[in-house]
């Protein structure tokens, strides 16, 4: 990772269904691992689905719910999970997202609800990993690890990126909480996702600099 630019200003980039198109099928592959690991733990096969996605609305990551009530190791989760996914044959080299990220006069800061190592597979797959300064994410090491969209996971980015000023702060992720929790810190946030929900929304990452034009012009 490279320090990026010398501007104070941060710009913090969600990885997952943001920096790739949710069109690849990531989420769906990642589930399917989530529901075959609930059963080998012994989740019931009729309910795994239903509960998964409980846990997921309710702690922010289906993970965080296992551990609370499975008593699951996190990192036997992020091995049997996200290092399972084939995402070397998924997902390419985007010379156009490469581009675009060189043109942000902010630093560019990575911040995902993943864990590092998949996060760095994902960024050395788009082969943007070097455009980097830093990555924000999810210590499985750490039992009482924050996630988006809890303010600490925000604060922790802003402590780990050398920002103390929300107001210095860009986001763009693709869940609507996520982003309405950055609002509320005062980070200007933007979603992209098929549906809009929040002020600031664009359908794909490319059109990021229409809608913020100030990260990509000089202070």
């Amino acid at each position: 990772m490279t320090r990026s630019s010398p501007s104070s200003r941060v710009f913090f980039f969600d990885i997952d269904n943001c920096l790739y198109s949710p069109d690849l099928g990531i989420t769906r592959l990642t589930k399917d691992l989530i529901h075959a690991f609930g059963r080998s733990i012994g989740m019931d096969p009729a309910t795994v689905v239903e509960t998964c996605n409980t846990y997921l609305s309710d702690y922010g990551l289906t993970v965080r719910g296992l551990m609370e009530h499975h008593g699951v190791d996190p990192c036997e989760f992020a091995e049997k999970v996200d290092g399972a996914l084939p995402l070397e044959s998924v997902i390419k080299p985007d010379p156009k997202l490469r581009e675009l990220l060189l043109a942000v006069t902010a630093r560019r800061w990575a911040f995902t609800n993943a864990g590092i190592d998949h996060a760095r597979r994902v960024l050395r797959c788009l082969a943007v990993d070097d455009l980097f300064e830093g990555i924000t994410y999810c210590d499985y090491t750490d039992p009482d690890f924050p996630c988006k969209p809890e303010p600490r996971a925000y604060e922790r980015a802003m402590r780990e990126a050398g920002v103390s000023d929300p107001q210095m702060c860009f986001f763009v992720d693709d869940s609507s909480n996520n982003v309405k929790a950055a609002v509320q810190l005062g980070w200007t946030a933007v979603e992209v996702s098929p549906a809009k929900s929040a002020d600031l929304h664009i359908s794909t990452i490319y059109n990021l600099p229409a809608v913020l034009p100030q990260a990509f012009s000089e202070p």
